[in-house]
């Protein structure tokens, strides 16, 4: 099997001076929300290519990512000038482990994320099987500033199509904004803030919580909720926290 396809650019979204989504048509075999994949570009003779998760449902085109670029880095310096119509390297078949299928039974799934760590969320979200397994879904969505609060839209549109099925709850850190949470996931778990924003419980017996970011927010989540009652979840030891951190 080649260890990679071509791939074109068909979009080029830019949300704020960091941020950024890429939309690229490419052969891929069939993969599972909340996936990611290698892309990659030729750069001085060897191909450099970096894991960046599938936002997409597996069902939908084109193919897209949501991705920061990184202060000199190697890859997104040169993502960010891509546009319509440029050529770039996908590779052939997805990985990950952050899926529905590896999370246990619950009525309420809570899905938590920091920054670009929301990609997968937005996959899992335009699928059946979370409105099909569990009464609530939350999504929880960090970030610093109301700027880098991406894909609104989009989230308003699976609200407006599940109802009181799913909550959204916004945090920012940097600003105070009136819609939002000011502060981390974390805190707000440890005060009672995030479950009165959501208006549910957060309990071993009824929750499934979804981990996607940085990894000081993953380290500081898992330690407050271990100190709940919860665990991190493994096949041979089943418990209530799903991980992928994001460096």
């Amino acid at each position: 099997m080649a260890a990679w396809n071509n791939g074109t650019v068909v979009a080029h979204k830019q949300w704020s001076p960091t941020l950024h989504s890429l939309y690229v048509e490419s052969a891929i075999e069939p993969y599972k929300a909340g996936q990611f994949v290698k892309i990659g570009l030729e750069i001085d003779g060897r191909i450099v290519g970096r894991p960046y998760s599938l936002c997409n449902a597996p069902e939908a085109r084109p193919l897209e990512f949501y991705y920061i670029e990184v202060p000199d880095g190697e890859l997104t310096s040169r993502l960010v000038k891509l546009q319509p119509g440029d050529s770039l390297l996908v590779a052939p078949h997805a990985n990950g482990f952050m899926i529905l299928d590896e999370v246990p039974p619950a009525r309420h799934l809570w899905l938590m994320a920091t920054g670009t760590g929301v990609g997968p969320f937005l996959s899992i979200l335009d699928t059946a099987e979370p409105w099909q397994r569990f009464e609530r879904v939350v999504l929880v969505y960090a970030v610093r500033t109301l700027s880098e609060l991406s894909y609104r839209q989009r989230i308003a549109e699976v609200q407006q199509k599940h109802g009181g099925q799913f909550v959204f709850v916004p945090f920012t850190s940097r600003e105070m904004v009136d819609f939002a949470i000011h502060g981390r996931i974390p805190q707000a778990i440890a005060d009672g803030r995030l479950e009165r924003a959501a208006e549910i419980n957060m309990t071993a017996d009824d929750s499934q919580i979804m981990l996607c970011g940085n990894p000081q927010m993953i380290e500081d989540t898992m330690q407050t909720l271990t100190e709940r009652g919860l665990r991190k979840h493994r096949r041979k030891e089943p418990g209530q926290i799903t991980v992928e951190h994001y460096w």
